[in-house]
């Protein structure tokens, strides 16, 4: 088979590799399309792994299936779920299943990037899930990133009537968004440096101000007061001192992204002392955030379709991950490995 094989943003080799072997309990997926995630062009993060098959939003028809696998047939559309808890450690048991060791350390083979892949055991157990009759594959591609956008704004505890504040408006901001009305978030406002994305954040309901300018000042204009819950969906090293300006008493900054290593970030804890504002951070997604993301998609609570921009062949990986990294006029890039 065919796979896309990362070794860096500027250099991915479309190589032949051995379709992956079953065993019993295990699926072979063939897969139909996978997103590239703004994780997977962070060169930083992926590199010290590379050479390797990227790829973690994956969206297939089970090929074949192993025996004592009960519950798929070959012929059945899924999306498979890259990391699953174990559900059974201090981590998964308090409610932190992104925590958990098992969840850190499972994954399919070799990646979402490629013809085929292998989805072990655990994860047809407890990470592979049957799309809803009338969810197509593009849209399964979004269930992932949706998942994660989930938890983060479980955990903040985004409220009827909140005012939200999202610092980048790229996929992930723009889910944030989407999913912040969704529950009924008062207002809602966006940063970017991009003119085109601050052009989608308007188009998914959000209000639009440069990252590059006043951020308190045009909350206080536009919204009368600042965020109480202000979610950076950026990396940019100057994010967090402007969340820290942004947000209401009382309220919460979630950091969905965070600066790459050796950014030291300042905190005023002085002032978030007598404020009484909350930092959270939240990573990847556990099962329940996934079925929620499935049924906010399938039911049409968070539209995705209008977000993709790109679909590209296996052998155009490489073009994707450059369009993705590049951060101009794009944003859901999907490969297509079977075309």
């Amino acid at each position: 088979m065919r796979a896309a094989v990362y070794y860096s943003n500027n250099d991915v080799r479309i190589e032949e590799m051995p379709t992956p072997k079953i065993k019993q309990g295990e699926v072979l997926l063939k897969v139909l399309a996978c997103g590239i995630c703004g994780s997977d062009v962070m060169e930083w993060y992926r590199i010290k792994k590379a050479p390797r098959v990227l790829g973690h939003e994956a969206i297939g028809v089970i090929a074949r299936k192993g025996k004592s696998v009960e519950n798929f047939d070959e012929g059945d559309m899924v999306f498979v779920s890259h990391h699953v808890p174990c559900n059974t450690c201090q981590h998964c048991l308090k409610g932190h299943h992104t925590s958990c060791d098992t969840l850190r350390s499972t994954n399919f083979e070799p990646g979402g990037f490629a013809e085929y892949i292998r989805v072990p055991r655990i994860n047809v157990d407890r990470g592979t899930f049957m799309l809803p009759e009338g969810m197509s594959f593009e849209q399964g591609t979004f269930i992932e990133p949706l998942a994660c956008v989930s938890r983060a704004q479980r955990l903040s505890g985004v409220s009827p009537g909140d005012t939200v504040l999202v610092m980048g408006s790229g996929m992930a901001g723009l889910l944030n968004i989407r999913l912040a009305l969704a529950r009924g978030a008062g207002m809602v406002f966006a940063t970017d440096i991009s003119d085109y994305r601050l052009g989608m954040a308007r188009k998914s309901g959000a209000r639009s101000i440069r990252a590059d300018g006043d951020i308190p000042g045009e909350l206080a204009r536009l919204g009368g007061g600042m965020a109480d819950h202000v979610i950076v969906c950026t990396g940019a090293a100057s994010a967090p001192a402007q969340a820290f300006r942004s947000v209401e008493r009382g309220g919460t900054i979630m950091f969905f992204a965070v600066p790459r290593p050796g950014v030291e970030t300042p905190v005023p804890l002085n002032d978030f002392w007598k404020n009484e504002t909350r930092i959270m951070t939240s990573y990847a997604a556990s099962p329940r955030d996934i079925e929620d993301s499935i049924r906010l998609i399938h039911s049409g609570r968070v539209r995705v379709d209008d977000m993709v921009t790109h679909r590209l062949p296996l052998e155009e990986t490489g073009k994707g991950f450059r369009l993705v990294a590049d951060a101009g006029e794009s944003l859901k890039v999907m490969i297509l490995p079977h075309g």
